[in-house]
């Protein structure tokens, strides 16, 4: 069994996820559970006390639904916090023998962090990602093991979190009385369940809109290759409408939904001020896209989830900004009738992170665990991707 916990900046979400009877099937969702986020603003905590309340709430419906105790969660954190490094290191292969091993590797792996230390003030490394390896100066097409050679490089993208921000979030879910087992961004665990192997491999950009923030993480090669995080959501769209309309934040939520509240406000006006705040929200990635060569080059193109990914009109708004393929996301592996939607991606690529990381005998690195994961579906979990 598998517990994951999305504490966004709107609602905190909690899936309870366990595996199929045999690896050939999908997992199984025992229970969903979700509390109204307090305490919590742009991804860092405000108030631990309201924090820790919320995912209380969330986590005791979720289990009370699949009949269970929850000791154990993994947690995901985003948030303007959030941000990405670049890093390179280089050892000899004398201590092998100068053959490339997986302590070999690791140790490399662990040079580029160090090497990157003046970087990482106040920081805290979530993700150490291998982009390339080079055996003497030569790029390794897949992986280095069991090559021989004199010197052992690789460059690597090094996913962080403000140290603040990812303790405040792991002490708030522990006050709860959860075990945190294992800390994801947000980003990459939504990727677990949107995104097919295809489409990273081609090329493609995650987009999440949240209420606070709006977040991108790019795939080439089945690796995530930059993420970034933006302040503004969909609440920003609330506001323009409220603004725009004179009307109180409730009802310009209600109208932004779609729901009817006997407005006499022309549909096409409604939809010119959401069209306006979407298209600053896809030109931010595409600004962001431009600074690391990927503008319009991304055959797969954009992917829309999280909670702002319902707009209307939203994949059509990406693809003109984007000049890109542009589609809203849907979980894989799911029966139709299942409530479980894009907004629950987090949590659910929580547990499905869990269950790979297990099968794998990882000892928690989530850089291992990613990028293993392709012969993982080779072997054994494969029903486990989209």
């Amino acid at each position: 069994m598998y517990t994951g916990v999305d504490i966004g900046s709107l609602h905190v979400k909690a899936v309870i996820a366990s595996p199929g009877e045999s690896a050939e099937l999908p997992m199984q969702i025992l229970g969903t559970g979700t509390a109204t986020s307090k305490g919590i603003h742009h991804g860092y905590v405000t108030d631990p006390k309201e924090v820790t309340k919320s995912v209380r709430e969330a986590l005791h419906r979720a289990a009370s639904a699949a009949k269970v105790r929850v000791r154990r969660a993994r947690l995901a954190v985003g948030g303007i916090g959030l941000d990405e490094v670049r890093a390179a290191a280089e050892i000899t292969l004398t201590p092998s023998g100068g053959i490339v091993t997986d302590r070999e590797m690791e140790r490399v792996l662990r040079e580029s962090e160090k090497r990157a230390s003046t970087k990482l003030t106040n920081r805290t490394i979530l993700h150490t990602i291998p982009l390339e390896y080079r055996v003497d100066g030569t790029k390794v097409f897949g992986k280095p093991q069991g090559l021989q050679g004199t010197k052992l490089a690789v460059d690597t993208l090094l996913i962080t979190m403000l140290t603040q921000h990812h303790d405040d979030l792991v002490e708030a879910v522990e006050s709860a009385g959860i075990e945190v087992e294992g800390v994801m961004a947000a980003p990459l665990a939504a990727s677990l369940v949107t995104l097919t192997k295809s489409q990273k491999t081609a090329g493609v950009v995650l987009a999440n809109i949240g209420a606070d923030t709006l977040s991108a993480v790019v795939f080439e090669n089945d690796n995530p290759i930059s993420i970034k995080v933006f302040p503004t959501g969909s609440s920003d769209i609330t506001n323009a409408i409220a603004l725009a309309l004179r009307i109180p934040l409730g009802e310009a939520e209600q109208m932004k939904r779609g729901a009817v509240t006997g407005s006499d406000v022309p549909p096409r006006q409604l939809q010119t001020i959401v069209a306006a705040r979407l298209r600053e929200m896809f030109s931010q990635i595409n600004a962001h896209l431009k600074s690391i060569g990927r503008a319009r080059l991304l055959p797969a193109g954009v992917v829309i989830t999280g909670g702002g990914s319902g707009l209307q009109g939203v994949a059509d708004i990406a693809r003109t900004v984007l000049k890109l393929p542009a589609q809203v996301s849907q979980i894989g592996h799911l029966p139709r009738s299942s409530s479980v939607d894009a907004t629950w991606a987090v949590a659910y690529g929580l547990c499905r992170w869990a269950y790979a990381e297990q099968f794998n005998g990882s000892s928690g690195s989530f850089g291992d665990v990613f990028s293993n994961i392709t012969d993982s579906i080779k072997q054994a979990l494969r029903s486990l991707l989209p």
